[in-house]
């Protein structure tokens, strides 16, 4: 058998890969909306907001019924969640952050963007910089950043 006859293959289906489904954060979601609860296709009869929580957590109780069985559903979830980290230096793209009760961060990248560009500018000639990390479903990002001369 030849190199060309072994990568010969026929695909019976090919898909794009697209998803039935796509990531939304809790707080855009709306009363009557759709969701996925448990796997489940649901439409939203209930939603409520907890308050923000000593850490600056708030969370979102969602009851949806399912579309096809009429089968009530209850999820929580956390909406987003904000931190702010001082900036103390930046190796290779990633920031090196100190949260309020002095435990470190380093797995939080450099924006690559105007942000990214205004916090190094920011750290050169600032005593401090404070950065405001959000988090979202497993994803982490800096959105915003302050500059203080002590």
């Amino acid at each position: 058998m030849s190199d060309d006859e072994q990568h010969n293959q026929q695909f019976e289906q090919a898909s794009a890969g697209a998803s039935l489904t796509f990531p939304m954060q809790c707080s855009a979601l709306r009363k009557n909306g759709h969701v996925v609860i448990k796997g489940r296709p649901c439409k939203i009869v209930e939603m409520s907001t907890s308050k923000t929580g000593k850490h600056g957590h708030a969370k979102v109780h969602l009851v949806g019924v399912d579309i096809f069985t009429d089968k009530k559903m209850e999820d929580i979830s956390p909406s987003t969640h904000n931190m702010d980290y001082q900036l103390l230096g930046v190796d290779d793209g990633f920031l090196n952050l100190m949260n309020t009760d002095g435990g470190t961060k380093d797995d939080v990248k450099l924006p690559d963007s105007k942000l990214g560009e205004e916090i190094l500018a920011g750290f050169e000639v600032a005593d401090t910089v404070m950065v405001t990390v959000t988090a979202a479903m497993g994803e982490e990002q800096v959105t915003s950043f302050k500059v203080s001369n002590q």
